[in-house]
């Protein structure tokens, strides 16, 4: 670790979504947090990008230079990129897609070269990546093209919900072909690491089954019984506490109720779901999200990285609206990742 506490860079992510906005609303509920000696945080973007931000939603913050360390009032900033064209909030444009990744090329930077020991990202748009010349399905490939990784994979995270996945942004009609012995033996190692890290000792691992009923014996599909089933004894042989594979209508249910400390799930989707129900809390008279709560960690990379569970919410940028709990809640997880593996 570069100090006795953690020094964590926060990317601003698209800045014509809400990235901005809940980077600075967690920095101010975490002042108090900075100020006690628990964490350094320092913003990573364009700064025009973020005293827009701090005007619009009435945010009394400065931003000084990263030596200083800290946070609020005085934000510590590294600048990744200035603006060289106009762009309107809530709007898909290349120019912000081309800030939303300077930031993170930057952030990267300064991790590989020990400057600090993690990374927070705000949400990027895909659209708006590509069409800056970026062509990366998310970040996850991003940051793995970055650091050098050619393996890694998304764990998504809710209070004691874990779940990481074999495929994340692949057509649905191609995800059996992604789900070989290699790569399950590797998403089921770095599950195991990633709750190490977290302080779990003896991590217990649920795998969801591909096909429905996990294949129902062959009826339903043979991936569950070919692939999956042997990959799973071969951790049970070495004493690794796992199960599997189990229906994926049940075991998410097993896994908040304490079974699991981690559910692997086969596909972005049925992997996503479950988390994210739980995680965005919804106004029953209004139909308004009144929070959202959740955090996406990306294992196998030679950097702790970690991201809200949302999107840029462009249908509410600029209204002061966004919730910066999954941020918050990301910069804490980024935190005891870095403690953690700073005494291991």
């Amino acid at each position: 670790m570069t100090s006795p506490r953690p020094r964590i860079a926060l990317t601003m992510g698209d800045p014509a979504g809400v990235g901005p906005e809940v980077l600075l609303k967690a920095v101010q509920e975490l002042g108090p947090s900075v100020a006690a000696g628990n964490m350094d945080l320092i913003a990573v973007g364009t700064r025009s990008c973020f005293e827009r931000a701090a005007k619009l939603y009435d945010l009394d913050v400065t931003f000084g230079p990263v030596e200083r360390g800290g946070g609020w009032p005085c934000l510590p900033f590294e600048e990744a990129a200035k603006a060289q064209a106009d762009f309107s909030l809530g709007v898909v444009s290349a120019e912000a897609g081309r800030l939303a990744y300077m930031a993170i090329d930057r952030a990267v930077a300064l991790t590989l070269a020990g400057d600090v020991d993690a990374i927070v990202t705000a949400p990027i748009n895909k659209e708006a990546l590509n069409a800056a010349g970026y062509a990366y399905a998310g970040h996850t490939e991003l940051l793995a093209e970055l650091t050098g990784s050619t393996d890694s994979c998304m764990m998504l995270a809710h209070d004691k919900l874990r779940v990481t996945h074999i495929s994340t942004h692949t057509p649905l009609s191609e995800v059996p072909s992604r789900v070989t012995s290699e790569r399950v033996i590797r998403v089921v190692g770095l599950t195991i690491d990633a709750l190490r890290d977290l302080g779990i000792s003896d991590p217990r691992i649920g795998v969801c089954g591909l096909n429905p009923h996990a294949g129902e014996g062959g009826m339903f599909g043979s991936e569950d019984r070919e692939v999956l089933r042997p990959v799973i004894e071969s951790f049970q042989a070495r004493g690794v506490q796992i199960e599997g594979p189990l229906p994926g209508d049940t075991i998410f249910v097993k896994a908040v109720a304490g079974d699991f400390d981690a559910v692997v799930a086969m596909y972005h989707d049925q992997g996503h779901i479950p988390v994210k129900l739980l995680g965005f809390s919804v106004d029953s008279k209004t139909g308004k999200w009144t929070n959202l709560s959740g955090v996406n960690v990306t294992l196998g990379l030679p950097i702790i990285r970690t991201s809200v569970d949302h999107g840029t919410a462009f249908d509410i940028a600029g209204r002061g609206e966004a919730s910066a709990q999954s941020m918050v809640e990301a910069i804490h997880f980024a935190s005891a990742m870095a403690e953690r593996r700073a005494k291991s």
